[in-house]
């Protein structure tokens, strides 16, 4: 006879203890269940965790973004600041934020910025390469601003006025549509105004290759004589490997040519080594047409990326870059 006390587990169980054999049926079930889809749900769980590891750098990016936006907002609050957000009563918001970024450029991408000593000190245009995202760009505008306390507006594509909560950070910031009647006044109040022709379609659809696609974009060079400015060109060595877009394909391009809205997102974040480089201004010539001034301007932020970007660019080598301890000079 089996005794009342023995467990289930013993593997003798009374035909008349169903409640015992509803438990094993139970766990044999659960067993089998698991054995046909373990290897569904590892799939799952790397595919999981893969997604999680490609977007997780854009994604921290972006909340340190909104994340600045409120910190002016509880200053703004906290201050009682009503002044134009380009007056200089923000600069010490202005410093609290470029700190943040510079901290952040140094530690994740070693970030340099080489040439400043190109810029004018009065106004002029700098034009620049468009990576996957304007992280580089940030950079820069955060250690001028700490190196000079000095502001550089940028014009953006009309779509980043349409992301919610961000109004006060791009004004604080000099974020502006970026139409002539906006460059000529900001120029003409001593301003540097930034811009990249190659926009979001540069950012998209551009690759390892650094190719530039600016189309038949001019309306800088015509700003910059019509205010009688210099343009400045400029370029960050390995954004590309940084932080890159998914191959370019038909639909993509089509959706986007239609909307004009980025619909691609970005992926990686590689703590690779990003240099900007700020090249040798091209001076203001009356005797230039706005189209000879473009093909000069492609032509020297054609040659900062021939000259400080290996081409196709490695991404192995963007990283091999940080333990470089040789300062490349401009």
């Amino acid at each position: 006879m089996i005794g009342g006390k023995e467990s289930c587990a013993s593997g003798q169980i009374p035909m008349t203890d169903l409640s015992c054999f509803a438990y094993v049926l139970e766990e044999w079930i659960v067993v089998e269940y698991l054995k046909k889809y373990f290897f569904h749900m590892v799939i799952v769980s790397l595919t999981m965790s893969a997604i999680l590891v490609v977007f997780i750098v854009p994604l921290t990016i972006l909340f340190f973004i909104y994340l600045s936006n409120i910190l002016l907002l509880i200053y703004q609050r906290n201050s009682e600041v009503k002044a134009d957000p380009l007056s200089e009563v923000w600069d010490s918001a202005r410093k609290t934020i470029a700190s943040f970024w510079d901290i952040y450029a140094r530690i994740w991408h070693g970030y340099e910025l080489h040439g400043v000593e190109n810029l004018p000190e009065g106004p002029g245009i700098l034009v620049y390469y468009h990576g996957a995202i304007p992280i580089d760009y940030l950079y820069f505008l955060s250690r001028l601003f700490l190196w000079k306390k000095r502001l550089c507006l940028s014009v953006a594509d009309h779509f980043v006025f349409r992301l919610p909560g961000l109004k006060l950070l791009l004004e604080v910031t000099g974020v502006m549509p970026g139409t002539r009647e906006e460059c000529l006044v900001a120029l003409k109040n001593g301003h540097l105004v930034s811009i990249s022709p190659g926009g979001v379609r540069e950012a998209l659809f551009s690759d390892e290759s650094y190719r530039l696609m600016w189309g038949n974009r001019k309306g800088f060079a015509q700003v910059a004589l019509d205010a009688k400015v210099p343009i400045i060109p400029m370029y960050t060595q390995n954004v590309r490997e940084g932080y890159r877009m998914f191959k370019e394909r038909r639909f993509f391009r089509q959706l986007y040519e239609s909307t004009r809205l980025p619909f691609t997102p970005p992926y990686g974040g590689l703590p690779v080594k990003f240099r900007t480089y700020i090249g040798e201004p091209i001076p203001y010539d009356p005797n230039i047409t706005t189209e000879e001034l473009v093909e000069k301007t492609k032509t020297a932020v054609q040659a900062l990326i021939s000259k400080h970007q290996t081409i196709p660019g490695s991404i192995w080598k963007a990283l091999l870059e940080r333990f470089d301890k040789r300062r490349k000079s401009d």
